[in-house]
């Protein structure tokens, strides 16, 4: 831990956000003179972010708590390229309408998250699209162009592994990077930011911002990374085997979202609740400091105060109390999964597969077969058995950790 002065870096520090920091007795001065301005870039390639994308949210709010000023930058522009940093392939390309159905769906998560408005430390949403759709190309070469080197390009991270693992990058992609650092100069020269933050992939791409405004305007700017969040287990964060772990409840329901962070693995408790709530820290001593059967208090606490964060504090009630329904007595609590059946039975291989508990038909007899299957509690012995279903719902399992209930409807 550093001896900052900034409420702003102590808190970062305390919790555990910053991987690199450019200059920090500088940004640790300003910060405690004015209030300064600090973006995050996000680009809009689906209706929702996930939890990968949770820590950078989270920072943005620390620095609001913190008396700055958080600013969201949606990639309207950048969106239509690709980021290159850690990926294999090239980024599908979406429509115009595509991008801007994301971006106004993303920014119903960042109103959990944050506060908008027009006062000196509200967030702020922008779309850089706004400056370069109407960019020109001989003006990027012109102006832009003599500040970089394909030398020095060619060293970042995010260029190298791409090379090293003899996958193409395009001229397209290849571009990514200097129209992130555009994006720092202009929002330095326009609404005054002087921070960039993200993840440590980026640290290449925030540095080009902060040179090349230093080189054009003069402009002493600031860049600070977080480390990659990763489980304990070394996976990375956000990443099941049912997917992607969504903000947006219409793409992952509150009870679902709940169960993610209920299953947080002992190790990681302490670190996930100071980097992902405002619990106080003392607190957090307490509960990571908890033993044997005790710590799944402090995973329910975690998975409470995330989720209300998320999606509210009655969603959160309505979450723990499926869970305990669900789990502690043996009930079936209001907000499991339900799959509507319109005929009077189902076969049980259907059912895991359409509720969405299996991939497919041959996993779940793989399911049946090694006893995980359960239809009201009981295990399910047969992977050719069919349930009638009634008046009354019927309560379906995989595992310990999936419940669902399958509902007749006419």
């Amino acid at each position: 831990m550093t001896n900052y002065q900034s409420d702003l870096l102590r808190l970062l520090d305390d919790r555990g956000y910053i991987h690199q920091l450019t200059d920090g007795d500088g940004l640790d001065k300003l910060a405690c003179e004015t209030i300064v301005p600090g973006y995050i870039g996000f680009d809009a390639t689906a209706p929702s972010l996930h939890v990968g994308s949770l820590v950078q949210i989270m920072m943005l709010r620390r620095l609001q708590q913190t008396g700055h000023k958080p600013i969201v930058l949606m990639g309207g522009g950048t969106t239509r390229i690709g980021d290159p940093s850690g990926k294999d392939e090239s980024r599908k390309m979406l429509s115009d309408d595509d991008i801007n159905n994301n971006i106004a769906s993303i920014r119903r998560v960042f109103d959990n998250f944050l506060t908008f408005g027009d006062g000196p430390t509200d967030a702020l949403m922008i779309n850089n699209a706004d400056w370069l759709e109407n960019l020109g190309y001989l003006e990027i070469l012109r102006d832009i162009g003599p500040h970089f080197t394909i030398n020095r390009m060619l060293t970042f991270d995010a260029v190298k592994l791409r090379l090293d693992r003899e996958q193409p990058l395009t001229f397209l992609e290849f571009n990514y990077m200097i129209l992130q650092a555009y994006d720092f100069r202009e929002m330095s020269r326009n609404i005054g930011c002087r921070l960039q933050l993200g993840g440590s992939d980026q640290w290449g791409n925030i540095v080009n911002g902060m040179e090349l405004t230093r080189r054009v305007d003069g402009t002493q700017l600031f860049g600070l990374t977080t480390p990659l969040i990763t489980t304990a287990d070394g996976a990375k964060m956000g990443k099941t085997a049912g997917g992607a772990t969504w903000l947006n409840s219409d793409q992952l329901a509150p009870y679902d979202y709940w169960q993610f962070w209920r299953n947080t693995q002992d190790a990681d408790v302490g670190r996930f609740l100071r980097l992902f709530t405002d619990i106080d820290l003392e607190e957090i001593a307490r509960l990571e400091s908890l033993q044997g059967s005790e710590i799944n208090e402090a995973k329910k606490i975690l998975a409470n105060a995330a989720t209300a964060m998320a999606h509210g504090e009655e969603a959160a009630s309505h979450a723990a109390d499926t869970a305990q329904k669900t789990f502690e007595q043996g009930q079936a609590g209001s907000d499991l999964p339900v799959l509507e059946v319109s005929d009077s039975e189902i076969s049980i291989l259907d059912a895991l597969v359409n509720i969405g508990f299996c991939a497919s038909k041959g996993e779940a007899k793989r399911m049946v077969a090694g006893g995980g299957a359960r239809i009201n509690d009981e295990p399910v012995k047969d992977a050719g058995d069919l349930f009638s279903i009634g008046d009354d719902d019927i309560k379906i399992s995989a595992g310990k950790k999936k419940h669902g209930l399958l509902r007749r409807v006419s």
